[in-house]
């Protein structure tokens, strides 16, 4: 019997991207349109994205949120209807067609809510068959915080939404307004903001943020429109230049993740599962999620949870059942086998060294076939990287090491014995010794490689363990500040060219 393909489309806001699935639950494709288009953030589809898609026919398009509840929203904020987006439909008319013949006429359309996308991109992703699901984002049509109840019944999901809170009270608007506040690109540099947290105490921001923000149901209100500039005046005492950036980013990050936590204790007293499912946009601020713990036994966040991801979701509510989902290399393909042998001698030699090899990550972190691999010792390393990506001096790097030895050389959280794909921070046991991969505060962004990882980055990290004795490399995305990721073989020849960083493919 022929199976059923389920295109996922999410596209029109940010973070523009696509999944296909089957009705076997693989995973075909999930690719994001900025990397075909080199536009940041894109938000529209792109022609490179679309051919990925070459050979493959659709059944059912699924869309990731409900165009006229948003639109409803929008006349509500007073931000104006685009009446040319009433309709799932006529969307994928203006993203897809210029590009392919999708939608066909007959082709069935199916939407569904943002934050159900987001659950089922989790949940059906997850090893669970039962789980507590919560969605922190900016916001969604109306919702902007959601807690689900989440289980399968004859093999197909089933969702039942438990507790949600509305615009215009939201958690990620609040992140993301005060990065817009720290000249940062809000719905895209917020990790900048957290990163940043860590040069500065907060107690008397986090009191002043509280009276400005909160009212007395610890809910928070402001508009939702972050990119057509904000009021001076609009984050009350913090707009003052009495305040540095540094204080202002701690102050947020702290309120973020006291407000995340009543969130948790919520969702854990809601008593439907000890299993904790963890998406939207929130669930990418590592530095809170080391507590997730402290909450549920058992966690899973998807590596891409945010909007993009929602592809995935929304073209896994359609097929109804479990994907089978075995790691994120689920992009663009460059083919070959990975190049451990030559980025060896590269790392042996010049200490820094680009791979761009197999399939693309789904999500925004490289997870070893689009990255920048660099040794992890030496004072030297972190300013040398910094320069290269021409990013702010502060920001420290991730590290990737062998799973096994993770306990080693790092303290990591409650119930987060494995972090696969950089979703928490952990201690370092010897900051000293790797400076290039801890922060200020002393935490790193831990990533642990598996023998299972998926990527030849785990056969790499073996060998420099044998010839280094240091069971870690540094781990950075494959691209410049404000550059989407390299992609294909043209972007990492143009990257070498440019940067004068060897790439190996």
């Amino acid at each position: 019997m022929k199976l059923k393909k389920y295109l996922g489309v999410a596209a029109g806001f940010h973070d523009a991207a696509v999944s296909l699935v089957d009705s076997a639950g693989r995973i075909l494709f999930a690719g994001h349109s900025e990397r075909y288009s080199r536009v940041k953030s894109d938000a529209n589809i792109s022609a490179g994205l679309i051919q990925e898609l070459n050979g493959h026919d659709i059944d059912v398009i699924a869309y990731y949120e409900r165009p006229w509840l948003k639109q409803l929203r929008r006349w509500y904020s007073g931000e104006g209807v685009q009446w040319n987006q009433l309709s799932a439909r006529r969307i994928l008319e203006q993203q897809l067609r210029p590009h392919c013949d999708l939608p066909a006429r007959s082709t069935p359309v199916k939407s569904y809510s943002h934050h159900l996308c987001h659950a089922a991109a989790g949940f059906q992703t997850s090893p669970f068959d039962r789980a507590t699901v919560v969605v922190i984002d900016a916001i969604g049509e109306w919702d902007t915080t959601t807690i689900w109840g989440a289980e399968y019944r004859d093999g197909r999901a089933h969702y039942r939404k438990l507790w949600s809170q509305h615009y215009p009270h939201s958690i990620g608007l609040f992140y993301s307004a005060v990065t817009a506040r720290l000249g940062l690109r809000p719905m895209d540099e917020e990790y900048i903001t957290m990163g940043m947290a860590a040069l500065s105490s907060p107690p008397n921001m986090t009191y002043l943020m509280k009276q400005y923000l909160v009212n007395n149901e610890n809910e928070i209100t402001f508009q939702e429109n972050l990119h057509t500039g904000l009021p001076a005046d609009w984050l009350g005492p913090f707009s003052s230049a009495s305040f540095s950036d540094e204080m202002i980013a701690a102050g947020a990050q702290k309120l973020a993740e006291n407000l995340i936590y009543n969130v948790m204790c919520r969702a854990r007293d809601l008593g439907w599962s000890e299993n904790l499912v963890y998406g939207g946009g929130v669930a990418l601020n590592c530095v809170a999620n080391r507590s997730l713990g402290d909450y549920f036994d058992r966690i899973w966040i998807m590596p891409c949870p945010g909007d993009a991801g929602n592809s995935l979701g929304s073209a896994a509510l359609a097929m109804g059942g479990p994907l089978d989902w075995r790691d994120p290399y689920l992009g663009h393909n460059i083919p070959g086998a990975y190049p451990t042998n030559q980025l060896l001698d590269h790392l042996l030699s010049d200490r820094v060294v680009g791979v761009a090899s197999g399939r693309a990550e789904f999500g925004p972190r490289a997870l070893g076939n689009r990255s920048l691999l660099a040794d992890p010792r030496g004072l030297d390393m972190q300013q040398r990287m910094n320069q290269l990506k021409q990013r702010q001096s502060f920001r420290p790097f991730a590290p990737a090491i062998l799973a096994e030895l993770a306990d080693e050389y790092f303290v990591m959280p409650p119930r987060w014995s494995q972090s696969p794909y950089m979703q928490t921070v952990a201690q370092c046991r010897a900051p000293e010794l790797y400076p290039a991969i801890v922060h200020v505060d002393g935490t790193s962004r831990v990533q642990t490689v598996n023998q299972d990882s998926g990527s030849g980055l785990r056969e790499l990290l073996e060998k420099w363990y044998v010839w280094t004795g240091c069971p870690m490399l540094l781990n950075t995305s494959l691209n410049i500040r404000g550059e989407p990721m390299v992609n294909n073989i043209q972007d990492a020849q143009r990257f070498e060219q440019l940067y004068d960083i060897n790439v190996c493919s």
